[in-house]
Order: structure tokens, then C-alpha cells, then sequence
């Protein structure tokens, strides 16, 4: 069930292919709680909208010219602007998708993505969701953290172990409710222990602490959730 706010949830969508930009803006408005109120053919443009209208969501196109999806992605993290990200791209394993996850991004969604598909994903990554794209889960995340080992372990010396365990079940795709099953305890102590690992490692949300730890080493590509 969906939890928007009085008058539903924001959107602007940032492509610079014209039709891709007012398809999108088509399904997306066509959604009851959902409401697109701006375009932008570029990451520059795209910024400018952010920092003016602060919606709720970005749709954005990876490939663009001037300033491209990902560094937008990061100058709008850089910002701290609550804006919450939804890559758009034609490949499910481009590796620019990975990067634009590290930038800020909460998940992703091909070009070819179904109306519904794609309201759902709006939906999803306004609630604070973390969404991959039906057909990735963490192949994205372990194929390219096994070659990017870049995160200094002693960053997570911050987290108690109870903590590090909460982060280990979110990094292997865990939701909190199967947190707090697997730990026997509430699902609002599942909350309460994310809420806290992301404020310690100064993460934006929990795809950021996916690709933490399997670049820190917290988790092993290959290992298997719980």
C-alpha cells in the first residue's frame, strides 16, 4: 500500500532523448499519487530542478550529454538535497550503473521498463525503498565490488556487532521484516539498528551500505543470505 503524501509524490525526469523524456512523464503521471513537475534534457538542467523544486524522485537517463546521470547523481548527494534517484539505462549490468549507485543513486530500471514497472519503481524509491531491477539483485554489486576492494575496513569499527550484523543481512538483500525474523526481535528494532549503522557510516540509504560492504569486505561476493 502505497504511504504519499497529501497530494501525492514529486517527480522529475531527466533524459535527452525528447519522446523517452515525455513517454516517461506520460506513465508516470497517469499514476493517482504520482505527479511529474519538471523535464530536463541534461544533468545540468536536472540539478537546477532539484535544487528549485526538491521532488520527491529523479527518473534519470545514465547517458547524457554536458553533465551525465552519474555526476549529477553525485552533486545532488553532495548537496544533501533529499531527492531520491531512479537510474534509468539499457543494459541490466552496466557497469555506469554501479557507479551511479556509489554516487547516490536508490536503484535502477532498464529503458524498456512497462508503465506499471516503472510507477511501481517511482513509488518504491520515494518510500525509501532500495530497488534493483528484477533481473540484477546483487550480480551488479558483487560483479564489480570483487574488483573495486577500495573501502578502508576500519570504517565500520564505528558499528557494535550488533550493528555489523545488521549491515551484513542488508548487504546479502535481506528486507527488515526477514531481519527481524532471523534475529528474533521487532521490526521496528530492525529500523531503528539501519537508521543508525547509515548514520554512523554517514550513508545516504541502504544501497549505499550494499556497495560499502561488499567494497570494505564485510561480505563476499558469493556468499549466500541467510
Amino acid at each position: 500500500m502505497s504511504t504519499s503524501p497529501p497530494g501525492g509524490w514529486t517527480a522529475v525526469v531527466a533524459d535527452d532523448q525528447p519522446v523517452a523524456r515525455t513517454g516517461f512523464e506520460a506513465m508516470i503521471d497517469a499514476a493517482p499519487d504520482l505527479r511529474v513537475v519538471g523535464q530536463a534534457c541534461d544533468g545540468v538542467e536536472l540539478l537546477e530542478l532539484v535544487e528549485r523544486l526538491v521532488p520527491d524522485v529523479a527518473v534519470v537517463d545514465i547517458r547524457m550529454p554536458r553533465m551525465d546521470g552519474i555526476e549529477a547523481a553525485r552533486a545532488i548527494t553532495a548537496r544533501g538535497l533529499p531527492t531520491r534517484l531512479l537510474m534509468v539505462t539499457t543494459f541490466d549490468l552496466d557497469e555506469h550503473v554501479y557507479d551511479a549507485l556509489r554516487a547516490g543513486a536508490s536503484g535502477f530500471v532498464l529503458k524498456d521498463t512497462r508503465a506499471a514497472a516503472l510507477v511501481d519503481a517511482v513509488r518504491a524509491v520515494a518510500e525509501g525503498a532500495m530497488l534493483l531491477g528484477p533481473s540484477v539483485t546483487r550480480r551488479l554489486v558483487e560483479k564489480v565490488a570483487l574488483r573495486r576492494r577500495t573501502a578502508d575496513p576500519g570504517r565500520l569499527d564505528v558499528l557494535t556487532p550488533t550493528e555489523r550484523e545488521v549491515a551484513v543481512h542488508v548487504a546479502r538483500g535481506l528486507s527488515n521484516a526477514e531481519i527481524a525474523a532471523a534475529r528474533t526481535v521487532g521490526e521496528q528494532t530492525v529500523k531503528s539498528h539501519v537508521s543508525e549503522v547509515l548514520r554512523k557510516l554517514g550513508l545516504r540509504d541502504r544501497v549505499q551500505l550494499v556497495v560499502l560492504a561488499y567494497e570494505s569486505g564485510l561480505v563476499t561476493p558469493g556468499e549466500q543470505r541467510d
